[in-house]
């Protein structure tokens, strides 16, 4: 597995061949970033959106590229993260972790829960003038990056959550037993995550995407 260090040293590298420079800053916890799922239609309708499928492919837009998602062998066994053009490749993605929630018989009595975290980036000083865009009407920012590059960005986000606990992210505001689940002691299997990066907000010089993690307690 390649270690934290070899994945920034690749992000450097594909910066110098013209990925936007987006660094990862720090993860922070909302006031509320749990909601239980009481309900197997419940899940469903939280894949889908995540994935932009079924009733929520009207949310695909043109940056839904960028997103990264939890997918799966055939067997299930192996987890690993990708990015999808086609809305064929997430309902694929969509299937397989149905496979996946049937293997692990998520308990909808409290045992099941949607986890949200933002991850913020950040711009080198001054450049952001050069991603300004309009969008359908809309000034917003557009950033090229390679797809070693995105994933990069990832397994950055995806080593904050995990070390969360010890890196000092504030946590205080949660309850005891959501305390618990930020340190991952109560968390028995992580049935999907995604990274949207078609769904962001920036200000200043920080970019924010959120991070979903679904966990059977």
């Amino acid at each position: 597995m390649e270690s934290l260090r070899d994945v920034k040293r690749s992000m450097a590298r594909e910066a110098a061949k013209g990925s936007c420079p987006l660094a990862f800053e720090r993860l922070e916890f909302p006031e509320n970033p749990y909601q239980s799922i009481l309900s197997e239609e419940k899940l469903d309708l939280t894949l889908a959106y995540l994935l932009r499928v079924k009733g929520f492919s009207q949310y695909a837009g043109k940056t839904v590229i960028n997103n990264v998602y939890m997918d799966l062998d055939f067997l299930c066994r192996k987890p690993q993260f990708r990015r999808t053009r086609y809305g064929m490749e997430r309902e694929e993605v969509y299937t397989k972790v149905q496979r996946h929630k049937k293997k692990l018989l998520p308990d909808y009595g409290g045992k099941l829960c949607l986890e949200t975290v933002h991850c913020l980036f950040r711009l080198p000083e001054g450049e952001a003038e050069k991603y300004r865009m309009v969008y359908e009407g809309r000034k917003t920012y557009g950033f090229a990056m390679s797809n070693k590059y995105i994933l990069g960005l990832f397994a950055c986000c995806e080593a904050a959550r995990k070390t969360a606990a010890w890196d000092g992210v504030e946590i205080g505001h949660l309850t005891e037993e959501e305390q618990r689940i930020v340190q991952l002691e109560v968390v028995r299997d992580v049935l999907f995550q995604a990274l949207l990066l078609d769904d962001v907000e920036y200000s200043g010089n920080e970019l924010s995407a959120s991070l979903y993690s679904i966990y059977c307690l």
